[in-house]
C-alpha cells in the first residue's frame, strides 16, 4: 500500500497536521503499518509537490496543517475504484484500504468491497483455468492451490466485511 493514498484518504476526511495523520493511520489500520513520522512528512512533501495536496497554514499550535486538492481527490477516487492485484501485497494493502474506506469520509465502502470481489472472482477463475493446465507438474499445481485457497479466503473476507460494514451502518442509523 502505498502511504501516500492512506494520508490522501485521512485528508479527505478535513484539513490536518503531519503528526495527526500519523496517529489516525496507525489507528485506523489497527497499527499493522506503523509509521515514522519522518515518512508522513516525506509523503507529505511529494504529495504537495505532485499538486495532491496543499499546506492550509498552520493551528493555533503552529503546525502545519495540510488539506487534499481535487487532483488529490481524484487520485484518491482512482485508488478506491482499482483493485489491489494479488501479486501487490508486501502488506495487506486491501485491509488497509477497507480499512481507509471505513475511516474516510464520503467513502462508498459497499462500491469498494465489490470492485475488489469481482476481481478476485476473475483471478480465481483465472487460477482454476492455469490449475487445469498444469496436470504434469505437482509443485506448480500446490503454488496455484495455494492462490486458490487465498483467493477463496479473500472472498470470504470480504462477503464478512460487507455484512459488518451493513451492520455498522444499522446501527448508526438506529
Amino acid at each position: 500500500m502505498s502511504i501516500r493514498h492512506g494520508l490522501l484518504a485521512l485528508l479527505n476526511g478535513g484539513p490536518r497536521y503531519g503528526y495527526h495523520l500519523r496517529v489516525e493511520f496507525e489507528a485506523s489500520t489497527g497499527a499493522t503499518w506503523p509509521l515514522n513520522i519522518g515518512q508522513v512528512y516525506t509523503t507529505l512533501s511529494r504529495l504537495e509537490r505532485d499538486g495532491l495536496v496543499a499546506p492550509g497554514g498552520a493551528d493555533e499550535q503552529g503546525r502545519a496543517v495540510y488539506t487534499i486538492t481535487e487532483a488529490g481527490r481524484e487520485e484518491l477516487e482512482r485508488w478506491f475504484s482499482t483493485p489491489v492485484a494479488q501479486n501487490d501485497r508486501p502488506r495487506d494493502e486491501l485491509a488497509i484500504k477497507i480499512a481507509m474506506a471505513v475511516a474516510g469520509a464520503d467513502v462508498d465502502v459497499a462500491a469498494v468491497i465489490q470492485t475488489q470481489r469481482e476481481a478476485t472472482m476473475r483471478a480465481l477463475q483465472e487460477l482454476t483455468r492455469a490449475k487445469r493446465a498444469a496436470a504434469d507438474g505437482l509443485a506448480q499445481r500446490l503454488v496455484i492451490d495455494s492462490s486458490i485457497f487465498k483467493a477463496e479466503a479473500e472472498q470470504r473476507w470480504l462477503d464478512h466485511c460487507e455484512a459488518v460494514s451493513k451492520d455498522a451502518s444499522k446501527e448508526k442509523k438506529a
